[in-house]
């Protein structure tokens, strides 16, 4: 028996599939299509509440580059006036700013309400634009907790408008071919999923540094980074989750150090802390953070050691599904690289994938900037890794190798496609379910709490115990 290598198609037909030219060919079967209709002026009128990093940057200039022939921002909400003011300029908009969310809601004429608010507020945004009968396109998580989650499941049910989950790492291209090889039974019907999720001394540290240290705020990362993780579990496996039992613990950052200070720029401790961050080096940060603290005292740059941190770093599930797949996922915080390693288990043979291990390449990538070339737009395949490969190999044969062309950018090619489908009503991919709603945005939050009580009381936590959604074991049965 001999091993296949296929190459599923050129770079350049890949890029262009992530671009402009691939519209054209998708099909305009949206689950979205219903819900972000046309409306009478011929755009849809769009307004945002928080204007952080990711408000300014993917639902801000990402969003008008690509969409301005069919979205209008009519309003811009932010607690800091300072924040909200540059960021009216930063995107390139001409609409009204507020500091009051409600008299927002109240003057502004919308049609679709962005949520990018501290994670531990998001329900009070939707819940209020839901009130109003709009639309709500909601960064992950969805909430923080069991009680803001089953008031946004009620909230949905008597509006007329939808709540939009923006899990963009469904769409990615590596993530839709596992997808695809899963549905094709190639290796038959799912037993279990490994999932281990790497963050680097960068990106994971940069948790710590920012409001997403404190669990008020962030609800822990097994809320605001593993959402991510869970919802793909959940769009992989095509079940609900019924039990989580996990173990976590604060043991690198916080209070684990011999020195602290208030934050970087001051510290007496720069020269020998390795953790050390030049944000003055950083011009975005700079205009859009450092230069509103007086508005309202918050440190983009603050203490990863500070001994307030209360969330884990790191961190170990075990989930079991209502179609019994089982589940083994870690999240690290303080990896020397940035990546992932997942391995599916079927009856018939075993599915793999890994991205960003370093002896896997030819060359060590700079750590330092993975982070960042992952947010913003554009290609960029390496001499270190040029394809993301996928490995399958059914019981008594040889293994089969799948090389994508290497996308990371745009999470993964994601964030284009996901707003193709938004707002386009564009997927070429219709009977995967890309599409996610507040059932999606619910299980993969409810698996997060599920943890973090599983940690806190030393116990399997039913998911049946937080809310009223009764797992499915089919979940698009009913679509």
């Amino acid at each position: 028996m001999k091993s296949k290598i296929i190459k599923e198609f050129t770079r350049r037909d890949f890029i262009k599939s992530t671009g402009v030219v691939l519209a054209g060919s998708m099909v305009s079967t949206s689950a979205f299509a219903s819900v972000l209709g046309e409306t009478k002026s011929g755009k849809r009128r769009v307004a945002m509440v928080g204007t952080g990093s990711r408000g300014n940057s993917l639902y801000g200039k990402f969003l008008m580059k690509e969409y301005g022939d069919l979205v209008e921002f009519v309003g811009l909400c932010d607690s800091n006036e300072g924040r909200v003011k540059y960021s009216k300029k930063n995107i390139g908009v001409n609409c009204p700013t507020f500091t009051d969310f409600d008299k927002m809601l109240d003057t502004v004429a919308m049609d679709l309400l962005i949520v990018t608010t501290v994670d531990a507020t998001h329900h009070e945004f939707i819940i209020k634009g839901l009130a109003k009968n709009i639309d709500v396109l909601t960064e992950k998580p969805m909430t923080t907790d069991e009680t803001k989650c089953q008031m946004i499941i009620d909230a949905e049910k008597k509006s007329k408008g939808k709540l939009i989950m923006a899990f963009n790492y469904r769409y990615g291209k590596v993530f839709t071919k596992l997808k695809e090889v899963i549905e094709s039974k190639e290796i038959g019907e799912l037993i279990s999923v490994d999932l281990h999720w790497y963050l680097n001394t960068y990106h994971g540290a940069d948790y710590f540094r920012r409001w997403h240290g404190l669990r008020k705020n962030s609800g822990t990362l097994l809320l605001h980074k593993s959402a991510h993780h869970f919802d793909l579990l959940n769009w992989f496996i095509g079940s609900d989750p019924v039990e989580v039992y996990a173990n976590g613990a604060l043991e690198k950052y916080g209070k684990n150090n011999s020195f602290r200070g208030t934050n970087c720029r001051p510290c007496v401790h720069k020269d020998k802390c390795s953790f050390y961050w030049d944000m003055t080096k950083d011009e975005e940060s700079m205009k859009l953070y450092a230069d509103n603290e007086k508005y309202d005292g918050y440190l983009r740059d603050n203490c990863l050691f500070r001994e307030e941190i209360d969330i884990y770093d790191k961190m170990s599930v075990l989930i079991k599904y209502a179609n019994n797949v089982e589940v083994t996922y870690s999240l690290t915080t303080y990896s020397p690289f940035e990546g992932y390693r997942f391995a599916f288990n079927g009856k018939d043979g075993r599915l793999e994938t890994e991205e960003g291990i370093p002896w896997r390449g030819k060359e060590n990538e700079d750590q330092s900037n993975i982070h960042s070339t992952e947010m913003n737009q554009s290609s960029h395949a390496t001499e270190t890794q040029k394809y993301h490969e996928i490995v399958s190999q059914r019981n008594f044969e040889d293994y089969k190798k799948t090389e994508l062309p290497y996308l990371r950018s745009g999470h993964w090619g994601g964030d284009k496609l996901m707003f193709d489908e938004i707002f386009r009503g564009q997927n070429e991919y219709p009977t995967f379910h890309h599409a996610a709603n507040v059932r999606d945005g619910s299980t993969a939050v409810l698996i997060g709490i599920a943890a973090r009580k599983s940690i806190e009381e030393g116990r399997p936590i039913k998911i049946a115990e937080l809310t009223d959604l009764v797992p499915q074991v089919n979940k698009w049965k009913n679509i």
